[in-house]
């Protein structure tokens, strides 16, 4: 059995040179967050927001739910696959980090598409629950704050549609996963997931070694 190719510098540089597409309007957004306190940290690395282009396109999603904005880069790339009429619903904490966002959005035409929520994740999770009831969102990407991962899990499972998709990001959070040291909360929260994942009968799984782990959740 093969092993896991080594992602070297060079290798890394390969393979964004042969597939990733970018554009003027990504990179002016990458750019502007590396700027942020933190930002080069948190923010989807560009290879990723294609991919999630990409699986909102194979999955024909229609409504798409997003937890954690930031700077909405990856709200970007998955509102430019959408259908026309189609509906992004985003989450944040806070609307500062949006706000540098949702100015992109609207240069690229992409605005009329996302409905920007702020506030607490698991309150606005609730209230789209009764709003558009259950199985009614056919692609979910988690990206917020990881102590609370498995509750914002289970109620995104309740939202999605049969066959739909839950792509989790952050999964192998910087490595510590693996350290039996690392006990602080959000490491906590991921590895909680990443075991609920493992045993749930509700879903198929993948966990791609990709940036800093992204999972792969298809609700049976």
């Amino acid at each position: 059995m093969a092993d896991q190719t080594a992602a070297t510098h060079d290798l890394l540089a390969y393979v964004r040179e042969v597939s990733l597409r970018d554009d003027d309007l990504l990179r002016e957004l990458r750019e502007t967050t590396a700027g942020l306190p933190g930002g080069s940290a948190l923010q989807v690395m560009a290879e990723e927001g294609q991919l999630l282009a990409l699986l909102v396109g194979l999955t024909g999603a229609r409504t798409v739910l997003e937890i954690g904005t930031y700077t909405g880069y990856s709200t970007l790339c998955m509102a430019r696959a959408l259908p026309a009429d189609g509906l992004l619903v985003s989450c944040d904490i806070d609307d500062r980090w949006p706000a540098i966002g949702a100015d992109f959005w609207k240069r690229d035409g992409v605005d009329a598409r996302i409905d920007l929520r702020i506030g607490d994740a698991a309150a606005t999770l609730e209230a789209l629950l009764a709003e558009r009831g259950p199985e009614s969102v056919d692609l979910v990407f988690i990206d917020a704050d990881k102590a609370n991962y498995l509750r914002y899990y289970e109620a995104s499972l309740a939202l999605l549609r049969a066959g739909g998709l839950i792509v989790v990001d952050n999964t192998l959070f910087f490595g510590r996963v693996a350290e039996p040291a690392a006990v602080d909360p959000e490491t906590a929260g991921v590895r909680a997931l990443n075991r609920v994942l493992h045993e749930d009968p509700r879903v198929e799984l993948s966990l791609l070694v990709m940036a800093d782990g992204i999972t792969l959740v298809r609700k049976r």
